[in-house]
């Protein structure tokens, strides 16, 4: 491996970078590899708009070095729709059809923390959901309508609507 090379599964799929020493996951994500859906909140894990799933797990990018996660899955917002349709994954669908965000400047860490609380418990109840996304901040007041969204994507996954 070339000194400051750095690779990882990202969406499904094997990526290389250069240059990566010092940069946030977030800095990666965004600036080198063009992927939107993590935001820049507050750059000190505390709002969760940054958040993607490393190895399944929720991780604030903001502040997760990129190095941190060679030879790891990284999972953004962008991985969930199907690459070669682009359907929507139903979680995503869930949070249009119930009007899950209003801003939606929230929107991708409550998507990603809900997708790693829906592949550790299919069935979950309101307080789980609650639980779940407790460290994710939404100013718009959408929550009865987020917990509406994850409840709906529990169903649809259910029913055989997860793709991956």
């Amino acid at each position: 491996m070339v000194q400051d090379e750095l690779t990882l599964t990202l969406n499904g799929r094997a990526v290389t970078c250069r240059g990566t020493e010092g940069l946030s996951l977030l800095d990666l994500l965004r600036e080198d590899l063009g992927l939107n859906g993590p935001k820049y909140g507050c750059g000190l894990a505390q709002c969760g708009a940054c958040t993607v799933l490393v190895d399944g797990a929720p991780a604030r990018a903001c502040v997760l070095r990129a190095e941190k996660v060679a030879g790891r899955a990284v999972t953004t917002l962008e991985g969930l729709a199907d690459p070669e349709t682009g359907a929507l994954h139903p979680l995503q669908q869930a949070f249009l059809t119930r009007e899950g965000a209003q801003c939606g400047y929230c929107l991708n860490g409550m998507v990603m923390s809900a997708r790693a609380l829906l592949d550790r418990n299919p069935d979950p109840s309101e307080d789980e959901i609650h639980q779940a996304l407790r460290h994710n901040l939404c100013r718009c007041g959408a929550h009865l309508e987020i917990v509406a969204s994850v409840r709906e994507a529990a169903r649809l996954m259910r029913q055989g609507g997860d793709r991956t």
